[in-house]
């Protein structure tokens, strides 16, 4: 067994080989990244009337007789209708052996498109928590929220971390991190994790953010840099330093600091309190290490946030502290890190949509 801490491309390689990650079909390299595996979608989507968790004893496949409304072909392409709720069994499965527990979350690009998704599994009582030795099958939960999208059989939509042991650093051992390598642009808020806020007084001009337009095409998950922007989003601009959150709209947004993961740690954003306002800011919540390093190009990278506004209008302002980086330690160092070793999309990133849209 590897050392304490989030697994890293070595181990996974190597659980691939032991059996413990098996797939429908061969896993190629590129699935696997500094700190995570990214996980497949299969041939068949279902549409069910409502989301729902398989409960302790039961099979995700037994609960779709129940909530199964019908079947969707991907084998040729199919879209994911926006509003809807769809259960998709994905390529790989899980052996893990004892004292190894996994977690997923939505990649970078499927968060900024709002597409919910989140993995479940055989006797699952949360989301996107994979427990100690479970052994069994992976699906994939989507629900398009702004835009209808087009997917097809290995498209790659969420993704998954190994973990042994508890490694999560606490305030005092994260305020050590930062003094001896500054983790953030500025001063570092550290509170239970890593404090970010809102930037709403961008350096040049006045577009602080996207809004996700109501009423739009269908997004072709394969093509990268192909849609106009304007056709899919409205700018949010302001010169005041705040803007004002509409409830059901969807944002993307950026934080006022830039971030950095050393090479030996990972990272996950995570929600606020709520007491500050009832929005969510993130559904894509992982940072691999080497993001915004400077030793791997990623000197001055921002987080995007992805902002949703929860029942009745809501202020927000330059500055507010909105979410916080969770630190973990890696049990070790990845073989290559965030950037440009993997080509990776965001790195040295402002505010910018996903990879399927033109540079403004």
């Amino acid at each position: 067994m590897t050392g304490t801490g989030v697994l890293a491309d070595s181990a996974i390689r190597a659980m691939i080989a032991a059996g413990e990650i098996t797939g429908s079909a061969p896993i190629p390299e590129a699935q696997i990244q500094p700190a995570s595996l990214d996980l497949r979608l299969g041939n068949v989507a279902y549409r069910v009337r409502a989301s729902f968790l398989s409960g302790k004893g039961c099979r995700v496949a037994d609960r779709l007789a129940e909530f199964e409304m019908h079947r969707v072909d991907l084998t040729q392409g199919a879209v994911l209708e926006k509003g809807c709720v769809y259960v998709v069994p994905l390529m790989e499965s899980l052996a893990l052996p004892a004292g190894l527990t996994a977690v997923a979350n939505a990649k970078s690009s499927t968060g900024r498109l709002d597409l919910l998704t989140r993995t479940i599994t055989d006797g699952g009582t949360e989301f996107d928590r994979i427990p100690d030795g479970y052994r069994g099958p992976l699906y994939a939960e989507i629900c398009p929220r702004s835009f209808s999208v087009l997917v097809r059989p290995g498209m790659r939509l969420n993704q998954i971390r190994f973990r042994h042991g508890q490694a999560v650093l606490n305030d005092a051992e994260l305020g050590a991190l930062n003094a001896e390598s500054p983790l953030v642009s500025g001063k570092a808020v550290i509170s239970e994790g890593l404090g970010f806020s809102v930037d709403l007084r961008p350096r040049t001009g006045d577009l602080v953010g996207y809004r996700a337009k109501p009423h739009t095409g269908v997004i072709d998950l394969d093509k990268l840099g192909h849609y106009d922007p304007a056709d899919y989003w409205e700018e949010v601009r302001t010169t005041e330093g705040r803007i004002i959150l509409d409830p059901g709209a969807f944002y993307i947004l950026v934080s006022r600091e830039a971030v950095t993961i050393p090479p030996d740690y990972a990272a996950e954003m995570a929600p606020f309190l709520a007491m500050v306002g009832e929005f969510r800011v993130h559904y894509a919540g992982f940072f691999d290490p080497g993001f915004g390093f400077d030793g791997a190009g990623g000197k001055g990278s921002r987080g995007v946030l992805e902002v949703r506004c929860h029942e009745a209008p809501f202020v927000l302002e330059d500055g507010q502290v909105v979410g916080r980086l969770v630190y973990e330690r890696m049990a070790e160092r990845p073989e290559r890190l965030y950037g440009a070793d993997i080509k990776s999309n965001y790195q040295g990133q402002g505010l910018k949509l996903s990879k399927h849209f033109r540079a403004p």
